[in-house]
């Protein structure tokens, strides 16, 4: 049964844009290692870089907490061997996944040269 949905819009400028301003420790303060690993291998790793964080905004909007202050690098966006994507929760999020009985979160995300978008679906038991 589906119990939370959630969806992001960015434009991929405005990550662009963070990028270049604060460098690493944007990245570091946003993204898990492995993420930032992932998108940088891409040609266009802005775009990549976008829909990771769609992906991390939609996963906490289908939650529906008023996670403002959540740890962003607690949701981590992974694709498996043939490319499809994924969320692995940690600490906070995990906890908060395991108390609503939540049992598997689908993801998917899409981007172009100006938009990336992601939505999140939560299934529960």
């Amino acid at each position: 049964m589906i119990v939370g949905c959630g969806t992001d819009i960015i434009e991929t400028k405005r990550m662009k844009e963070a990028v270049k301003k604060w460098g690493a420790s944007f990245l570091k303060r946003i993204f898990t290692q492995k993420e930032i690993e992932y998108s940088m291998k891409r040609r266009f790793y802005f775009e990549h870089l976008a829909a990771r964080f769609a992906a991390k905004e939609a996963v906490l909007k289908a939650f529906g907490d008023g996670f403002s202050s959540a740890n962003l690098k607690d949701i981590e966006i992974v694709n498996d061997k043939n490319g499809r994507p994924g969320v692995i929760l940690k600490a906070d999020m995990d906890k908060l996944k395991k108390k609503k009985k939540i049992c598997s979160i689908s993801v998917s995300m899409s981007h172009t040269k100006n938009y990336a978008q992601a939505i999140a679906i939560l299934e529960g038991s």
